[in-house]
């Protein structure tokens, strides 16, 4: 029987052992998964999620500079020198390339979660598509959600994404599931709030706002149309659909 269990902050993981018994799956919906979802279904070839701008600096330098597109922000101001890692602004930007991502809170939390068995990213966009993957591949195995947060801080709209995770993945199911109370609470509180703009109210997208961002809010809140199943592999994300053999995508 599968499993599920939620947190609700990245910086929960270091108190649950990430190992060869769970699979995790990791939001960030506003916005570090929502974009890497977005640079994949772009065209992109890889994202490498790094813990910082410096550490995305190293690992651009080991990619032609015409093959990488280094993409980060740091509390929210993007970093000098790098593009602005927003979904909607990074179209065109990333086709055929490598982007090296760093963000305060999505990318620290697939990093930390790395251990897993299995590593997904997962969003709004992309959360039936990743569901699927789980429900045909992982049936008897611990899912574990992992709500990003913001520097230690719980997140609504990570929340209301893991809720509806989880309504996609009992709705994909034909067996019985086993749902932790963290884990029935995200999905009764995406339920009961699927006709409000969550992620428009929340926190950190009245901030997204102040920057202009609101067509990015809006995009990021339509519920599966993207088929990208990203996950994570040998310290880069891949689409599960397709994989990379030296510079060649062959189906996965």
């Amino acid at each position: 029987m599968m499993k599920i269990h939620v947190l609700l902050k990245k910086e929960e993981i270091d108190s649950i052992k990430m190992d060869d018994s769970k699979i995790a799956v990791v939001f960030d919906v506003l916005l570090a998964t929502s974009t890497i979802t977005a640079c994949l279904d772009y065209g992109a070839k890889q994202v490498i999620p790094v813990m910082d701008g410096a550490e995305a600096l190293r690992e651009a330098k080991k990619f032609p500079a015409d093959e990488v597109a280094l993409v980060g922000e740091y509390n929210g101001i993007t970093i000098d020198g790098f593009l602005d890692p927003t979904p909607l602004g990074l179209k065109g930007e990333v086709m055929d390339k490598t982007v090296v991502l760093s963000t305060t809170n999505g990318t620290v939390a697939i990093k930390k979660a790395a251990s897993a068995k299995k590593v997904y990213i997962a969003s709004i966009l992309n959360g039936k598509a990743v569901s699927k993957q789980i429900v045909n591949q992982d049936q008897d195995e611990t899912i574990m959600v992992v709500c990003s947060g913001s520097k230690d801080r719980f997140c609504i709209e990570d929340f209301y994404g893991a809720g509806y995770f989880i309504n996609q993945l009992i709705y994909e199911n034909d067996s019985p599931v086993d749902l932790t109370d963290s884990a029935l609470a995200a999905k009764l509180f995406y339920e009961n709030t699927k006709s409000l703009n969550v992620l428009h109210d929340s926190r950190v997208g009245r901030a997204l706002e102040a920057y202009d961002c609101l067509e990015d809010i809006t995009f990021v809140n339509q519920e599966g149309i993207l088929p990208v199943i990203p996950h994570l592999l040998d310290g880069r994300i891949v689409d599960k659909n397709k994989h990379l053999v030296g510079e060649r995508k062959i189906d996965s």
